[in-house]
Formats: structure tokens, sequence, C-alpha cells
């Protein structure tokens, strides 16, 4: 009878907390916080993953403008907590002794949302992004460098004209002086 009485007990006991426990949840999820104004910018960088090609056009060296087109791979990864920006020029191997081929990585840290560069220069530039309101424009700023600062990436602003449609511009620092790249990007799948 004991036995019967400390089963019961038991069942009740699980019970009751399984109660709590959804009765929490529900209360979690009716009191989450509206997304900061970074999470809504990342959630915005992030759906532009795929792949996308188009021209580059660079006003400081037109020899570089009007090649082949580039070519833009970004992913989510890491459950959705990283977005891993890749570029090089359209048709070329991965094979970095040979060819340009930078890769960013886009984050949350914290309320703020990051890009770090791993540059062919060398260098790893760190920025922090910020959406216009419109929705539309995530505009990075430069806050600080690991490496060289001799040549470097100082500034990027990611455009969203449509789903299949976004533009990049970046400005390098060479010596000092800036050089604009504007990339106009068409998703390719």
């Amino acid at each position: 009878m004991k036995s019967h009485r400390c089963m019961l007990f038991s069942v009740v006991l699980m019970a009751v907390a399984s109660a709590a426990f959804a009765q929490s949840d529900a209360q979690k999820s009716s009191l989450a916080p509206a997304p900061s104004e970074a999470q809504k910018s990342f959630t915005t960088i992030k759906s532009l993953a795929g792949e996308w090609e188009g021209p580059v056009t660079v006003p400081e060296v037109p020899e570089m403008s009007g090649g082949k087109p580039m070519h833009a791979s970004m992913r989510v990864t890491s459950r959705g907590h990283v977005l891993v920006h890749e570029f090089q020029e359209a048709g070329t191997p991965l094979d970095a002794t040979k060819y340009d081929h930078p890769v960013t990585m886009l984050y949350l840290d914290g309320d703020q949302l990051t890009l770090v560069h791993y540059c062919d220069a060398g260098n790893r530039p760190r920025m922090i992004g910020k959406m216009s309101p419109d929705g539309k424009t995530v505009e990075f700023e430069l806050k600080d460098i690991s490496g060289s600062t001799e040549h470097h990436m100082h500034h990027g602003v990611f455009t969203i004209i449509d789903a299949n449609h976004h533009t990049e511009d970046w400005t390098f620092m060479m010596n000092d002086k800036p050089v604009h790249a504007h990339f106009d990007l068409h998703r390719t799948n």
C-alpha cells in the first residue's frame, strides 16, 4: 500500500512539474522581447544566403572594372549564428595561392552586428553594421583591425534591391587612399 502511495505521489509530482514547465514556457514566449536592431539587421543579411554573380566597377582603377564577373557565395552556418561570405572571380578555381578569395564572417556579438573580413592583404578588419530605416541597406563601419593597416578593407554597404538582386559597396584603403568597389550581384541559385 505504501508503494502505491509513493507511486501516486510521484505521478502527481510529475504532472504538476510538467504543468509548471509548460506555463513557464508559455510565459517566456509571450514575454519575449522584440528583436533588437542588430537582430533585425542580421536577419536581413542572412536572407542573402545563396550564390551570386555580377560585374564589379572600381572608379579609381578602371582596368579592374568590366572584366570577368565576380562570384559571391553566402551561406548560413553554426546553427544560424554566422553568415559566411566568400568572394572570387567567377570561373576561377579555389586556389588561394594564385587567386584572391577573401572570406567575411557576419554574426551577432551581443547587441552588435559584427563583420570580420579575412582579407587577402593578410589582416582582419572588424566592422559594426547598422540597418537603414527602410530595412534595405546595412552599412558597416570599421571598429578595429588585426594585422597591418597599410592596405585594408575599411567600409562596406549591402543594399537589397529584391530577393534576387543586391549590391555591395566596399572601400579598401591603400596607403591611406580609398579605393571603392561596387558589385552588382544577381542570384544564380
